[in-house]
């Protein structure tokens, strides 16, 4: 009389599921972000070279998206109310509908400015910056009535509605993300391309993170601690199926019953495949199994780190 049925238990491929899931879900945590996401995953990822290198890059006609840190100059920057010499302000009015911000009107003021380092110099395209401009944010908020002739009539006197400003300065040092190019008239700028934004920022990376992630904790620790998982999972899939491959080809076999049937003898070492003593299993394919598990780790571990934004290009 046969047994029950026999249900296997958790397996590696079950490991490599979870583990797949959750990367998964940390991605979908970081597509929470929408443009903020993006930005930051090109400050922690792209290459920073110095600006005598960027000029370089234009000079050479072959576009690459790169880094450069540097001081900001400008020969005519303008002044706001706190006589700070300003060469870009963006002011931005965002009305509060359905528990999010909506922005319905944007003032932009710039003047030509550059990045310098040391002796020289590359501009910057101001007026490309949009989603990249990263900077500490200042407030105002109140209702739509304050605001008088500035708001739109088809909004409530009564919705909340903040004022956000955000600016650079003359005074300032600044990392700038872009694609060095000579324009028309010659002059070489940092500017978007590639498919890439143009980004600037006077913050640290882990700061510049943080104003992306708008002050906000748990959905970054949400994101690192499923890529932790997924990586754990499919690490520990990897090393348990590993362990079984070597198993199979290191150890004896398993003999299930014995034959009934005669069977003549093979004039040989039983322990190898019939050429006569030697080798027992296939220990090749064991050394490439344990190499492709330190590949895999290795390559899931340095995908973590680029899209959490949290590596720091020397």
């Amino acid at each position: 009389m046969s047994g029950p049925p026999y249900h296997p238990g958790v397996t590696p491929f079950h490991l490599f599921l979870a583990g797949g899931a959750a990367l998964l879900a940390g991605f979908a945590i970081l597509r929470t972000f929408g443009p903020s996401y993006r930005v930051g995953r090109l400050l922690g990822s792209t290459s920073r070279v110095s600006v005598a290198e960027a000029l370089a890059i234009a000079a050479s006609g072959a576009p690459r998206y790169v880094r450069v840190d540097g001081r900001i100059d400008a020969d005519e920057p303008f002044e706001d109310a706190d006589h700070r010499p300003l060469v870009l302000r963006r002011t931005t009015f965002e009305v509060r509908r359905g528990g999010r911000w909506d922005a319905f009107d944007t003032h932009v003021e710039g003047a030509a400015f550059e990045v310098s380092e040391g002796l020289d110099t590359i501009g910057v395209d101001g007026s490309a910056i949009d989603v990249g401009l990263v900077v500490v944010p200042r407030e105002t908020a109140g209702v739509v009535g304050d605001l008088l002739d500035h708001a739109p009539d088809d909004l409530a006197r009564d919705l909340p509605v903040r004022v956000v400003v955000r600016h650079v300065s003359s005074v300032e040092h600044a990392s700038v993300l872009g694609v060095p190019t000579r324009d028309e008239s010659g002059r070489i700028r940092m500017r978007p391309g590639l498919g890439r934004p143009l980004v600037l920022t006077t913050l640290e990376v882990p700061e510049a993170m943080r104003v992306l992630a708008g002050g906000e904790a748990l959905r970054p620790r949400l994101a690192a601690a499923a890529f932790a998982l997924g990586t754990g999972l499919l690490v520990l899939g990897l090393g348990w199926g590993a362990a079984q491959a070597l198993t199979g080809a290191l150890g004896p076999a398993v003999a299930y019953a014995a034959s009934p049937a005669a069977t003549s003898a093979v004039g040989s070492d039983t322990r190898s495949s019939g050429q006569g003593p030697g080798l027992v299993g296939d220990p090749a394919t064991a050394v490439l199994v344990v190499v492709a598990i330190a590949l895999a780790a290795s390559l899931v571990t340095q995908g973590w780190v680029r899209l959490t934004g949290r590596r720091r290009d020397a």
